[in-house]
């Protein structure tokens, strides 16, 4: 049942709109005849720099690697079926082929939205491209915004489509922390703008794709409890999980995490910062992809946000209250036991899938069907 236009707007004004599951929507379907019986296990191994995990409404695992390439992986066998190498794609540092979504109404609607980093004229640049799916390969490339400042970290770049078809993007302030509070400026936002590029009427500001500024470098996006999630790399303290809210303030670079210092208070209260609901405290663990958890099959996970980290090597389970709005208990699961994990995504049969960031041609996607 879609959402009446009036009921979305209404509850745009408030923050986002809340989707049934987070980066599938569909209701669960029987997967259980013939899946391996592995409550942990190596889905595919030899890949290099994965850096976006999603479950396609073909029941297959869509992935994208740094170095350009577009993957779908049959999980069961764990068959690689490449799609396609984006050649202007640059992968410099942390840059690269990052962020991908499916259009909701796929494969009726066969778009395929991917940010990546290239060359242009000698400067590093960051783009959102559509590509059009048929036979196996992605086609037509269709530029929706473009020229957005790159570097080698700090780069963003999840993307996720509200339920009233708008496009979320997540930009770093690509090493210069004063594009985060320059409304100017694309870097350092949470940006938002039509499935065709163009600039949604109703954003806070004319002719922007500016949705929240003050952001460092966001990682983690999903959707879950009527609230928009992002999860956030801190500089050398204070890694983050906000809410995300239209035309909000997150701080950065004048505050790290909650606003508890002498020097921050002042801000926070002049430009109506909005503290995060989690954070590292005294260090980093370099939070990246997030997903929402709420399925039986691990029902110690159940209402918490997952959260791949790469320095700390470990998942973080954020339990969430009841209306969504705290961290009531943070727990750590896999310490050190696959490496740096870049992103996290959930089956609609509640399977969980981790994927590494180790290079070398040493990465895996992993699934993890139960805790015992």
């Amino acid at each position: 049942m879609k959402t009446p236009l009036i009921l979305i707007l209404c509850l745009l004004g408030a923050g986002i709109v809340s989707i049934t599951c987070s980066k599938d929507s569909r209701p669960p379907e029987d997967e259980e005849e013939d899946w391996p019986a592995d409550s942990v296990r190596t889905v595919a191994a030899q890949l290099n720099f994965p850096w976006e995990i999603l479950w396609g409404p073909d029941d297959h695992i869509w992935m994208t690697e740094r170095d350009g390439r577009v993957s779908r992986i049959e999980p069961r066998t764990g068959e690689l079926i490449p799609l396609l190498t984006i050649p202007d794609v640059t992968s410099n540092g942390e840059g690269g082929l990052l962020g991908m979504t499916l259009h909701p109404d796929f494969p009726q609607q066969p778009y395929v939205y991917l940010v990546y980093n290239y060359e242009n004229g000698g400067a590093y640049r960051e783009k959102v491209v559509r590509y059009s799916y048929a036979n196996n390969t992605l086609a037509s490339p269709q530029i929706l915004l473009d020229n957005i400042n790159a570097s080698g970290i700090h780069n963003g770049s999840r993307l996720l489509i509200t339920p009233d078809n708008k496009l979320l993007i997540t930009t770093g302030d690509a090493s210069n922390s004063q594009h985060a509070q320059n409304t100017a400026v694309p870097n350092g936002k949470v940006l938002r703008i039509n499935l065709d590029g163009s600039i949604p009427g109703d954003n806070p500001l004319p002719n922007n794709p500016l949705w929240s500024y003050g952001h460092r470098n966001q990682q983690g996006l999903v959707l879950a409890n009527g609230k928009l999630y992002a999860a956030e790399h801190g500089p050398n303290i204070e890694d983050e999980v906000n809410i995300i809210e239209r035309q909000r303030n997150y701080g950065w670079p004048a505050v790290n995490g909650p606003c508890d210092e002498a020097g921050e208070t002042a801000f926070c209260t002049q430009q109506n910062v909005r503290s995060p609901i989690w954070s590292s405290g005294s260090s980093t663990v370099a939070t990246s992809g997030m997903d929402y958890y709420n399925h039986d099959r691990i029902s110690q996970w159940g209402n918490s946000l997952l959260v791949a980290t790469l320095k700390a090597q470990r998942l973080y389970q954020l339990q969430l209250s009841q209306d969504g709005q705290s961290v009531t208990n943070a727990r750590t699961w896999f310490s050190n036991a696959f490496g740096r994990l870049r992103d996290v995504c959930v089956s609609p049969a509640g399977r969980v899938y981790l994927c590494t960031s180790n290079g070398g041609n040493n990465d895996k996607v992993i699934e993890i069907s139960s805790l015992d």
